[in-house]
């Protein structure tokens, strides 16, 4: 069992801290990271999460719909109860507030998701990370970016009205390759069609670079954030990395769902935090520090709380 654990997680945590070094001693820029992140956001993801959805049957399609609803549901918790509690007792500005939030609700499945389902499900695993992401690109990240836009952008005369900053942001999120890719691949899974193989070897090709560059994209992004250890942090510190999986078991083991599928959401949910909330805190010109730290004390605690989810769920 330790042995199955070692090979699930120091892969990982070792291009991590891989990409964590080459930033922190200058190796590669870590606050130039555009090109990296649209490698990882706009190809090599969206690549083999197409890839996954679309390879495979209907039937296995149909029998993740559970894992789409219940995933999305742990995460809409955990983001409305930290906006929230921020923005009521913590005054913390709305901006702010929705990209704390979001990195707490949606877990980092594009950097460890991949490779920890990948480890310890097997090539399987592929299919209901791909639901997993989608569910979250698809119903947390769009309402994050609402609460930013209408935030930071208030209507006045001769702009856009509120309906239409609603919508454009909404467009925006679900337009995303990351989101798209996914979507078609589950739509082409459901209508019964097959893709070509000369077609899925190509999209596998970039497909495979995905887990290690957005690990290693990951790190690198921690690097250029100065850490700061305070009670917000260890609160959202355990609220990402025992709160979410617990909530998650709490869900699934009342339901009477597949306990494969049951197994499947606490794992994905005890995934540490994810970084799109310090993407959309760069981009918006606010507090991604605080972002940073989050994941950052989320990704580092995660060592100890997936082993033990692992260690309960998948004794084998």
């Amino acid at each position: 069992m330790t042995n199955a654990i070692l090979l699930a997680l120091a892969p990982i945590f070792f291009v991590l801290l891989l990409g964590y070094g080459a930033g922190r001693y200058q190796i590669v820029d870590n606050h130039k990271v555009d090109s990296l992140n649209a490698l990882v956001m706009n190809f090599a993801l969206p690549a083999s999460l197409f890839a996954a959805t679309a390879s495979a049957s209907r039937s296995e399609m149909v029998a993740q719909a559970p894992l789409f609803a219940l995933f999305g549901i742990v995460m809409l918790a955990i983001f409305f109860v930290w906006y929230l509690g921020s923005k009521l007792i913590l005054k913390e500005a709305p901006a702010n507030a929705s990209l704390q939030a979001l990195t707490l609700a949606f877990p980092n499945l594009a950097g460890v998701g991949l490779p920890i389902m990948s480890a310890v499900v097997g090539p399987s695993g592929g299919i209901p990370l791909a639901i997993a992401l989608a569910s979250g690109s698809i119903l947390v990240s769009p309402l994050s970016l609402i609460i930013v836009e209408m935030s930071l952008n208030p209507g006045s005369a001769g702009a856009e009205t509120p309906a239409v900053r609603i919508l454009r942001s909404i467009w925006h999120a679900l337009t995303k390759p990351v989101v798209l890719a996914p979507a078609l691949g589950i739509l082409i899974s459901l209508a019964g069609l097959k893709t070509d193989a000369v077609l899925d070897a190509c999209l596998l090709l970039i497909g495979h670079a995905a887990p290690g560059v957005a690990l290693f994209l990951t790190g690198l992004i921690l690097s250029s954030q100065a850490f700061r250890l305070d009670w917000r942090i260890v609160r959202a510190t355990v609220v990402a990395d025992i709160v979410r999986p617990l909530l998650a078991a709490a869900i699934v083991f009342s339901l009477p769902i597949p306990h494969e599928t049951a197994r499947v959401v606490v794992l994905l949910a005890a995934i540490p935090s994810g970084f799109f909330g310090i993407l959309f805190a760069v981009n918006y010109r606010q507090d991604s520090g605080a972002a940073g730290s989050m994941v950052t004390a989320s990704t580092v605690f995660s060592i100890v709380t997936m082993a033990i989810v692992i260690a309960l769920l998948f004794p084998s």
